[in-house]
């Protein structure tokens, strides 16, 4: 069924005058924004790290336009797509080429419960957490802690972890080419504004901008994927289309986060159809106006979706560690 794909398919058009006012309204605020944290540290550290806020909403959505770039979203021509996103990449501490790469594999197999682990948030089923022990049981309750989901896990992955090409790399050299080239890119800008700002200054502005952005991304990730009504299906009877709608969410923020992240809350018509602008998404739910009720959260909603932490297969829902005790101790009483 890809009734949904051929609806959409006439808003693939990427504008090369509307990529580069996209980007310029987020690279300009985010250099901006970057200097005059250098300049509050002279008025007060705090006044620093109140400004890391902002500058870290800009490098948020210059990862999302990396993200558009890596789909082939942003620029008519494949090779600018490439380029741009590699040079984001720098300031998004992403390896353009790897990162696409896994996250192509994402959109390939989400929802899909025997293929489950590649480029998402790591689910497993109540049978399958009942099944460990009581070790296995403690090392996914501390993943899916959100201290270390929102926290720890996102400073991992992007301070440290893509340092490294991710999977196997025999098949192509672009993706090692792509995570040294970043980190070469990487030293090279640190190197260059620890000479303008000295090394203290450089730690204070970049690590909370970094960290922050890092942080807000993988909620965004998260919430795309993880909300009480979401779809997973075994490969026997997975369809890509009907997982993409039924299986990520609409994210319905207020207009001003909308901007900020770049409208990839819309991420139920993102996965349907990954080519579309992500300037172009609001216009598909003007136009289909059915597509606003499907998987819609909004902010205040989506905080109840921080506990969800299993896939109950027999209701097809996602559910709590406390819904899981309660329960099992029900069974228990009932035996």
């Amino acid at each position: 069924m890809k009734l949904w794909s051929r609806r959409l398919a006439t808003y693939k058009r990427p504008s090369d005058g509307r990529a580069l006012f996209e980007i310029a309204v987020t690279l300009g605020p985010f250099v901006a924004l970057w200097a005059a944290m250098w300049a509050a540290l002279s008025i007060s550290i705090w006044l620093t790290l109140l400004l890391s806020l902002p500058t870290a909403a800009m490098l948020l959505r210059l990862f999302a336009i990396q993200h558009d770039c890596g789909h082939g979203a942003m620029f008519v021509s494949k090779q600018v797509n490439d380029w741009v996103g590699r040079a984001l990449g720098v300031l998004t501490f992403t390896p353009f080429d790897d990162w696409r790469r896994s996250h192509a594999l994402h959109h390939a197999v989400s929802g899909n419960l025997d293929r489950r682990g590649i480029g998402d948030i790591d689910t497993l089923t109540v049978d399958e957490f009942l099944a460990r022990g009581w070790f296995g049981r403690a090392k996914y309750w501390i993943y899916r802690h959100p201290l270390v989901l929102f926290v720890i896990g996102p400073a991992y992955q992007f301070v440290l972890r893509h340092r490294f090409p991710s999977g196997d790399t025999r098949g192509s050299a672009m993706p090692l080419l792509s995570t040294v080239f970043t980190n070469l890119g990487i030293v090279a800008i640190s190197a260059l504004m620890i000479f303008l700002v000295g090394w203290k200054a450089f730690l204070i502005i970049q690590l909370p901008v970094t960290l922050l952005g890092a942080s807000a991304g993988v909620w965004l990730f998260y919430i795309q994927h993880q909300f009480e009504e979401t779809h997973w299906e075994t490969n026997d009877s997975w369809e890509r289309e009907n997982a993409a709608l039924q299986g990520s969410s609409y994210y319905d923020l207020p207009a001003p986060l909308m901007w900020v992240t770049a409208n990839i809350g819309i991420h139920h018509v993102h996965h349907i159809s990954s080519q579309i602008p992500f300037h172009v998404l609001p216009k598909v739910v003007r136009d289909y106006p059915e597509l606003k009720q499907i998987g819609r959260l909004t902010f205040w909603q989506s905080l109840k979706c921080i506990s969800l932490t299993l896939w109950d297969e027999e209701r097809r829902e996602l559910v709590s560690f406390r819904q899981l005790r309660k329960r099992v101790a029900m069974q228990a009483a009932m035996a």
